[in-house]
Parts: structure tokens; C-alpha cells; sequence
């Protein structure tokens, strides 16, 4: 203590986990770009066992055992990736802003035990499957409709799709701007003929007007646009399909249309080739015209 080099233990031995995911609800989940999701989580992780125990007296072996849990309880890999990622921030802003400089970060220590996540999605739209989801779409009513064909011909995810506001829309360049993305990073997306025909559609779509109160393009929040997909997918008879493979169908078919990675990435705003890679599907027998 007289060196200055002792460590209290006092804080990290008298906070309990819940306690720790309570402040972190309040102080760190607001500033996050998922906030909503992360508030919940927290609220669900807190009503675990683990939950009960302090912060300095949570182990590698702990993380262990909530993982096997979870996993006994038929949560994806996914799913649990998340868990643990919030853990992992909570620890090191423990240690780092809250003044619990003794504690470690047990999840850390799990790596190698950590669930390995599925390989992504391959899944496209074969045969007349558009046709027949455009189709069922239109009985349905309401906004999935050109939903649907707008988010084949932008590439956008759902949560840019749902915050889109006319006043990002550039009519003149055909460009449509989206401020704020998953990686952070703002984007223009060159908007297709065929997607500023579903803009033009607009001022003859009975009781648009309310829904541009605010300011934004469309109606419906993220989860309302998976629920109708859903209903709309079953309408159609088509088994299978989420509305984000939408976004892997569209980013696949910027490449039958013969742009380049660099191209298709600043339309998307994948980070990595990588990342790119996950996200498309070719399928052969579109290739075989390129091989001449």
C-alpha cells in the first residue's frame, strides 16, 4: 500500500454479477447501437444463477458451466456468442471505468469452449419462388410487398430498411444515403430502376401520409417486417426463407451482374472480403456464360 501498487479486491468481492448487469443496462446499453437488445439481455442474464455470484468470484469454470447450460437449453451458437460478448464488456468496463482493477475477465479464459457458429446461409430464391412471394405478398397487403422487392434490389438489411427517411433520399443522383449502419460506417446505395419505381409508387399507396409523420419511408418497425415476411412465406408455400437472405439473394446478384468485390462492398458495406464471401451464393450454372 505504501508502494501504491496494492489493489482492492473490496468492490469486485461485494458487486454481485446482477448488480453489475443492472448498472450496465443503465450506463453502457444506451450508448450501444443495439441498445434495446442489449437491455434485454441484461435482464435475462441477470435472472440466472450465475447472476448471484460477485464479480471476483466468477471463474473461467463458471463461464464453463453457463455455456453447457445454454446450450442444454437448445440456445444456437449465435445466440450464445452474444451472451458471452456482453459478458466479456461488462468485465473489462468493470475493470476499466467502474474501479474493480483486480478482476480478470473470465470469458477470456473459455475461448476454446465457446459453441462454433454454423456456417452462413446459403439459401437463395429458385424457381418461381419471387413470383409466387410477390404474389402472396400482394394478397397480403400493406407494405411487405415493395418491401420485398426493394430489399432484392438494395442489398440493405432490414434494420437500414426500417430507419430509412426521405430526407437521405437523393432523387436527381439515384443515390440513397443510410447514416448510421451495423459496422458504424455511413453509406451511399446507388438505387436501381426497379427500386425508385417502388419509391415512385408511393404517393398512390393508400394511407402513406400517416406513416410520413416522422419523416420515414416506411411504416413498419424491424420485427413487424420479419412477422409479415413470415406470413407471406407461408401464404406462398415457400419453406425455408428469412427476410435477410433477401440480402444474401440481392448481394449474390450484384455479382451475376458482373461488379467487382470493391464494387458490391461499397453497395452492402461489408468490412472484408470475408465477410462478402459468407454473404454470396454464385450458383454454377450462372457462371458458365462467363467461361465461354
Amino acid at each position: 500500500m505504501d508502494r501504491g501498487v496494492f489493489v482492492s479486491r473490496a468492490e469486485a468481492e461485494s458487486t454481485t454479477l446482477a448488480d453489475a448487469l443492472e448498472r450496465y443496462a443503465l450506463e453502457v446499453a444506451p450508448k450501444k447501437k443495439d441498445a434495446y437488445h442489449d437491455t434485454l439481455r441484461c435482464r435475462r442474464l441477470s435472472k440466472r444463477t450465475l447472476a448471484r455470484k460477485a464479480l471476483a468470484a466468477i471463474r473461467g469454470k463458471d463461464i464453463a458451466t453457463f455455456i453447457r447450460e445454454r446450450q442444454a437449453e437448445g440456445v444456437g451458437a449465435n445466440m450464445i456468442r452474444l451472451d458471452l460478448a456482453l459478458l466479456s464488456h461488462l468485465f473489462n468496463t468493470a475493470r476499466t471505468a467502474w474501479g474493480m482493477e483486480s478482476l480478470t475477465n473470465p470469458v477470456d479464459l473459455v475461448k476454446g469452449q465457446r459453441p462454433k457458429l454454423p456456417g452462413g446461409r446459403d439459401r437463395r430464391l429458385v424457381g418461381d419462388e419471387q413470383a409466387r412471394l410477390l404474389a402472396a405478398a400482394h394478397a397480403y397487403g400493406g407494405e411487405i410487398g415493395p418491401l420485398i422487392t426493394w430489399a432484392i434490389e438494395t442489398a440493405m438489411r432490414r434494420g437500414e430498411i426500417a430507419a430509412m427517411r426521405w430526407e437521405h433520399l437523393d432523387r436527381k443522383a439515384r443515390v440513397l444515403l443510410i447514416p448510421e449502419t451495423k459496422t458504424g460506417t455511413p453509406r451511399r446505395v446507388p438505387l436501381s430502376t426497379a427500386a425508385m419505381g417502388v419509391l415512385d409508387e408511393f404517393p398512390r399507396r393508400m394511407g402513406h401520409a400517416a406513416h410520413n409523420v416522422d419523416g420515414r419511408v416506411w411504416g413498419m418497425r424491424p420485427d413487424s417486417i420479419s412477422q409479415a415476411f413470415e406470413r407471406v412465406c407461408k401464404a406462398a408455400g415457400i419453406e425455408g426463407l428469412t427476410f435477410h437472405d433477401l440480402r444474401h439473394e440481392a448481394t449474390s446478384r450484384l455479382f451475376e451482374k458482373g461488379l467487382n468485390p470493391m464494387q458490391v462492398a461499397a453497395i452492402t458495406g461489408h468490412k472484408t472480403l470475408q465477410m462478402l464471401k459468407r454473404y454470396t451464393h454464385l450458383r454454377a450454372e450462372d457462371l458458365v456464360g462467363m467461361l465461354g
